[in-house]
């Protein structure tokens, strides 16, 4: 496990992620990368974030969970760059990526957001 994850997701879980990011990202909008990442979470933008475990160097990303935490944003993991970027519509991995619009798939990530809070008080 990468230093900067801090909880495992469980794969059923993961797949739900991916599902409902590709849903929104027909009806609703994400930022991508962590530059956007960090931004929307320190604008308080982004609904939920998830985040790549395969990210290389680590740095890129290790600030992001601290960050969520101290502005009481949901985050996750994704296994990889390319599934995140799959799920986003990118033809290329991406490290990071926020949902800053739920489009139709608000329940569905209020019910994530519930699971993963679940899952980080473990």
């Amino acid at each position: 496990m990468a230093q900067f994850v801090k909880f495992d997701v469980p794969k059923e879980l993961e797949d739900s992620q991916i599902r409902i990011l590709e849903r929104v990202k027909k009806t609703g909008k994400i930022k991508v990368g962590s530059n956007e990442v960090t931004k929307a979470v320190e604008r308080g933008n982004a609904k939920l974030v998830l985040i790549a475990k395969d990210v290389s160097p680590p740095e890129i990303v290790m600030h992001l969970p601290v960050l969520c935490s101290e502005k009481s944003v949901p985050y996750s993991y994704v296994s990889t760059k390319q599934a995140l970027g799959k799920g986003a519509g990118l033809g290329v991995g991406t490290s990071s990526l926020a949902i800053v619009s739920e489009g139709d798939a608000k329940k569905e990530i209020d019910e994530i957001s519930k699971k993963l809070s679940a899952l980080q008080k473990k």
